[in-house]
Protein backbone atom coordinates (compact mmCIF):
# COMPACT_ATOMS: atom_id res chain seq x y z
CA UNK A 1 0.00 0.00 0.00
CA UNK A 2 1.32 3.44 -0.86
CA UNK A 3 1.26 6.31 1.58
CA UNK A 4 -2.12 7.86 2.12
CA UNK A 5 -2.85 10.93 0.04
CA UNK A 6 -2.87 14.42 1.50
CA UNK A 7 -5.73 15.92 -0.44
CA UNK A 8 -6.33 19.63 -0.02
CA UNK A 9 -10.06 19.91 0.63
CA UNK A 10 -12.57 22.59 1.49
CA UNK A 11 -13.96 22.10 4.98
CA UNK A 12 -17.75 21.94 5.11
CA UNK A 13 -18.20 21.08 8.76
CA UNK A 14 -19.00 17.38 8.50
CA UNK A 15 -19.52 15.67 11.83
CA UNK A 16 -18.45 12.05 12.22
CA UNK A 17 -19.86 9.71 14.79
CA UNK A 18 -17.53 7.43 16.74
CA UNK A 19 -17.67 4.75 14.07
CA UNK A 20 -16.58 7.09 11.30
CA UNK A 21 -19.95 7.52 9.58
CA UNK A 22 -21.54 10.88 8.90
CA UNK A 23 -24.54 12.07 10.90
CA UNK A 24 -26.14 15.42 10.05
CA UNK A 25 -29.63 14.61 11.31
CA UNK A 26 -28.96 13.51 14.89
CA UNK A 27 -31.28 10.60 14.16
CA UNK A 28 -29.35 9.38 11.12
CA UNK A 29 -32.58 8.80 9.18
CA UNK A 30 -31.96 10.95 6.13
CA UNK A 31 -30.56 9.60 2.87
CA UNK A 32 -26.79 9.35 2.54
CA UNK A 33 -25.32 11.77 0.01
CA UNK A 34 -23.37 9.85 -2.63
CA UNK A 35 -20.89 10.96 -5.28
CA UNK A 36 -20.39 8.51 -8.16
CA UNK A 37 -17.10 8.38 -10.08
CA UNK A 38 -17.10 6.94 -13.59
CA UNK A 39 -15.08 6.70 -16.79
CA UNK A 40 -17.34 4.79 -19.18
CA UNK A 41 -20.83 3.65 -20.09
CA UNK A 42 -22.51 4.45 -16.78
CA UNK A 43 -24.33 1.12 -16.58
CA UNK A 44 -23.41 0.72 -12.91
CA UNK A 45 -24.72 4.24 -12.24
CA UNK A 46 -27.93 3.45 -14.15
CA UNK A 47 -28.44 0.25 -12.18
CA UNK A 48 -27.85 2.04 -8.89
CA UNK A 49 -30.37 4.74 -9.80
CA UNK A 50 -32.94 2.09 -10.73
CA UNK A 51 -32.47 0.11 -7.51
CA UNK A 52 -32.59 3.25 -5.35
CA UNK A 53 -35.94 4.11 -6.94
CA UNK A 54 -37.41 0.59 -6.95
CA UNK A 55 -36.38 -0.31 -3.40
CA UNK A 56 -36.56 3.17 -1.87
CA UNK A 57 -32.99 2.92 -0.62
CA UNK A 58 -31.69 5.65 1.74
CA UNK A 59 -29.24 6.95 -0.87
CA UNK A 60 -29.16 10.19 -2.85
CA UNK A 61 -26.71 10.59 -5.73
CA UNK A 62 -25.83 14.27 -5.53
CA UNK A 63 -22.97 14.44 -8.04
CA UNK A 64 -21.36 12.42 -10.81
CA UNK A 65 -17.69 13.01 -11.61
CA UNK A 66 -16.51 11.67 -14.97
CA UNK A 67 -12.93 11.43 -16.20
CA UNK A 68 -13.97 11.72 -19.86
CA UNK A 69 -15.99 14.31 -21.75
CA UNK A 70 -17.93 12.14 -24.20
CA UNK A 71 -18.69 8.80 -22.51
CA UNK A 72 -22.24 7.46 -22.26
CA UNK A 73 -22.14 7.64 -18.47
CA UNK A 74 -22.28 11.43 -18.71
CA UNK A 75 -25.62 11.17 -20.50
CA UNK A 76 -26.94 8.81 -17.81
CA UNK A 77 -26.20 11.50 -15.23
CA UNK A 78 -27.69 14.30 -17.33
CA UNK A 79 -30.84 12.33 -18.11
CA UNK A 80 -31.32 11.68 -14.39
CA UNK A 81 -30.87 15.36 -13.59
CA UNK A 82 -27.71 14.75 -11.55
CA UNK A 83 -25.06 17.51 -11.58
CA UNK A 84 -22.04 16.38 -13.61
CA UNK A 85 -18.41 17.45 -13.32
CA UNK A 86 -15.56 16.48 -15.65
CA UNK A 87 -12.17 15.84 -14.05
CA UNK A 88 -9.59 14.47 -16.48
CA UNK A 89 -6.45 12.80 -15.17
CA UNK A 90 -4.53 14.00 -18.22
CA UNK A 91 -5.09 17.61 -17.17
CA UNK A 92 -3.35 17.07 -13.83
CA UNK A 93 0.36 16.50 -13.27
CA UNK A 94 0.15 13.81 -10.59
CA UNK A 95 -2.21 11.30 -9.00
CA UNK A 96 -2.13 13.48 -5.90
CA UNK A 97 -3.22 16.66 -7.68
CA UNK A 98 -5.93 14.74 -9.53
CA UNK A 99 -7.19 13.23 -6.28
CA UNK A 100 -7.13 16.66 -4.64
CA UNK A 101 -9.49 17.91 -7.34
CA UNK A 102 -11.84 14.94 -6.94
CA UNK A 103 -12.11 15.32 -3.18
CA UNK A 104 -12.49 19.09 -3.34
CA UNK A 105 -15.68 18.42 -5.32
CA UNK A 106 -16.70 15.64 -2.94
CA UNK A 107 -16.29 17.93 0.06
CA UNK A 108 -18.06 20.83 -1.65
CA UNK A 109 -21.25 18.78 -2.14
CA UNK A 110 -20.99 17.42 1.42
CA UNK A 111 -20.93 13.80 0.30
CA UNK A 112 -21.07 10.98 2.81
CA UNK A 113 -19.88 8.25 0.43
CA UNK A 114 -17.93 8.01 -2.81
CA UNK A 115 -18.86 5.15 -5.13
CA UNK A 116 -16.56 4.11 -7.97
CA UNK A 117 -18.59 2.84 -10.92
CA UNK A 118 -16.28 1.91 -13.75
CA UNK A 119 -13.75 4.53 -12.62
CA UNK A 120 -10.36 3.90 -14.23
CA UNK A 121 -8.07 6.46 -12.60
CA UNK A 122 -5.98 5.96 -9.48
CA UNK A 123 -7.18 7.74 -6.35
CA UNK A 124 -5.27 8.87 -3.31
CA UNK A 125 -7.88 8.89 -0.56
CA UNK A 126 -7.57 11.47 2.23
CA UNK A 127 -7.48 10.05 5.73
CA UNK A 128 -10.94 11.26 6.72
CA UNK A 129 -12.50 9.55 3.69
CA UNK A 130 -10.91 6.16 4.35
CA UNK A 131 -13.80 3.75 4.83
CA UNK A 132 -16.15 5.97 2.82
CA UNK A 133 -14.97 5.14 -0.72
CA UNK A 134 -16.20 1.93 -2.37
CA UNK A 135 -15.37 0.07 -5.56
CA UNK A 136 -16.68 -3.02 -7.32
CA UNK A 137 -14.31 -5.13 -9.39
CA UNK A 138 -15.36 -7.82 -11.91
CA UNK A 139 -13.25 -10.65 -10.49
CA UNK A 140 -12.68 -12.50 -7.25
CA UNK A 141 -9.94 -10.33 -5.81
CA UNK A 142 -7.06 -10.63 -5.23
CA UNK A 143 -7.14 -12.60 -8.49
CA UNK A 144 -7.09 -10.56 -11.70
CA UNK A 145 -6.82 -7.19 -10.00
CA UNK A 146 -4.43 -4.28 -10.16
CA UNK A 147 -3.34 -1.79 -12.78
CA UNK A 148 -4.57 -2.67 -16.26
CA UNK A 149 -7.17 -5.17 -15.07
CA UNK A 150 -10.55 -3.66 -15.90
CA UNK A 151 -13.50 -4.42 -18.15
CA UNK A 152 -13.01 -7.08 -20.81
CA UNK A 153 -9.33 -7.44 -19.93
CA UNK A 154 -10.35 -9.05 -16.64
CA UNK A 155 -12.73 -11.57 -18.20
CA UNK A 156 -10.26 -12.39 -20.97
CA UNK A 157 -7.59 -13.14 -18.37
CA UNK A 158 -10.01 -15.36 -16.43
CA UNK A 159 -10.83 -17.38 -19.55
CA UNK A 160 -7.18 -17.71 -20.53
CA UNK A 161 -6.29 -18.94 -17.04
CA UNK A 162 -8.67 -21.89 -17.21
CA UNK A 163 -10.46 -20.87 -14.02
CA UNK A 164 -13.82 -22.56 -13.51
CA UNK A 165 -15.25 -19.81 -11.32
CA UNK A 166 -15.22 -16.04 -11.43
CA UNK A 167 -17.32 -13.30 -9.89
CA UNK A 168 -17.22 -9.80 -8.48
CA UNK A 169 -15.79 -8.12 -5.39
CA UNK A 170 -16.89 -5.05 -3.45
CA UNK A 171 -14.11 -3.49 -1.41
CA UNK A 172 -13.14 -0.32 0.38
CA UNK A 173 -10.74 1.81 -1.63
CA UNK A 174 -7.29 2.56 -0.29
CA UNK A 175 -4.36 3.98 -2.23
CA UNK A 176 -3.42 0.94 -4.29
CA UNK A 177 -5.29 -0.56 -7.24
CA UNK A 178 -7.93 -3.07 -6.09
CA UNK A 179 -6.14 -3.66 -2.79
CA UNK A 180 -8.50 -2.26 -0.14
CA UNK A 181 -10.25 -4.47 2.43
CA UNK A 182 -12.73 -6.85 0.80
CA UNK A 183 -16.34 -6.52 1.96
CA UNK A 184 -18.20 -9.11 -0.11
CA UNK A 185 -17.90 -11.31 -3.18
CA UNK A 186 -20.32 -13.16 -5.45
CA UNK A 187 -19.29 -16.17 -7.52
CA UNK A 188 -20.43 -17.31 -10.95
CA UNK A 189 -19.43 -20.39 -12.95
CA UNK A 190 -17.13 -20.11 -15.94
CA UNK A 191 -18.71 -22.29 -18.61
CA UNK A 192 -16.77 -24.28 -21.23
CA UNK A 193 -18.24 -22.28 -24.12
CA UNK A 194 -17.99 -18.86 -22.47
CA UNK A 195 -16.87 -15.83 -24.42
CA UNK A 196 -15.62 -12.63 -22.83
CA UNK A 197 -19.06 -11.12 -23.40
CA UNK A 198 -21.06 -14.01 -21.92
CA UNK A 199 -18.87 -14.19 -18.82
CA UNK A 200 -18.98 -10.41 -18.41
CA UNK A 201 -22.77 -10.46 -18.58
CA UNK A 202 -23.03 -13.17 -15.94
CA UNK A 203 -20.70 -11.29 -13.60
CA UNK A 204 -22.46 -7.97 -14.13
CA UNK A 205 -25.79 -9.53 -13.22
CA UNK A 206 -24.36 -10.28 -9.78
CA UNK A 207 -22.84 -6.80 -9.52
CA UNK A 208 -26.28 -5.28 -10.03
CA UNK A 209 -27.62 -6.77 -6.80
CA UNK A 210 -24.46 -6.90 -4.67
CA UNK A 211 -23.24 -3.32 -5.05
CA UNK A 212 -26.44 -1.47 -4.03
CA UNK A 213 -26.79 -3.81 -1.04
CA UNK A 214 -23.27 -3.10 0.21
CA UNK A 215 -23.46 0.64 -0.46
CA UNK A 216 -26.67 0.78 1.58
CA UNK A 217 -25.19 -1.17 4.48
CA UNK A 218 -22.11 1.07 4.55
CA UNK A 219 -24.34 4.16 4.46
CA UNK A 220 -26.33 2.82 7.41
CA UNK A 221 -23.16 2.14 9.38
CA UNK A 222 -23.72 -1.62 9.31
CA UNK A 223 -20.39 -2.22 7.56
CA UNK A 224 -17.27 -0.33 8.59
CA UNK A 225 -13.62 -0.29 7.64
CA UNK A 226 -11.38 -0.77 10.67
CA UNK A 227 -7.64 -0.84 11.26
CA UNK A 228 -7.73 -4.63 10.91
CA UNK A 229 -10.17 -5.02 8.02
CA UNK A 230 -13.96 -4.93 7.83
CA UNK A 231 -16.49 -4.99 10.67
CA UNK A 232 -20.09 -6.13 10.13
CA UNK A 233 -22.90 -5.24 12.51
CA UNK A 234 -25.69 -7.66 13.39
CA UNK A 235 -28.00 -5.60 11.16
CA UNK A 236 -25.96 -5.95 7.98
CA UNK A 237 -27.37 -8.00 5.13
CA UNK A 238 -24.01 -9.73 4.71
CA UNK A 239 -23.98 -10.82 8.36
CA UNK A 240 -27.54 -12.11 8.21
CA UNK A 241 -26.81 -13.96 4.97
CA UNK A 242 -23.85 -15.65 6.59
CA UNK A 243 -21.45 -14.46 3.86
Amino acid sequence: MVARGKAVVRSVGLRLDEGGTVDRTNGGSRSARVVVLLSGTGRTLKNLLDVIHEENLPLEIVKVISTRRTVAGNDVARNAGIPLSIARRRDMQTDESFSNLIFQIVEYVEADLVVCAGFLSKLEVPDHYMGRVLNIHPSLLPLFGGKGFYGDAVHSAVLESGMRVSGCTVHFVDNAYDAGPIIAQCCVPVLPDDSVQSLAGRVFEQECSLYPEIITDVARGNIRMTSTGVQFSLDSARHNAGT
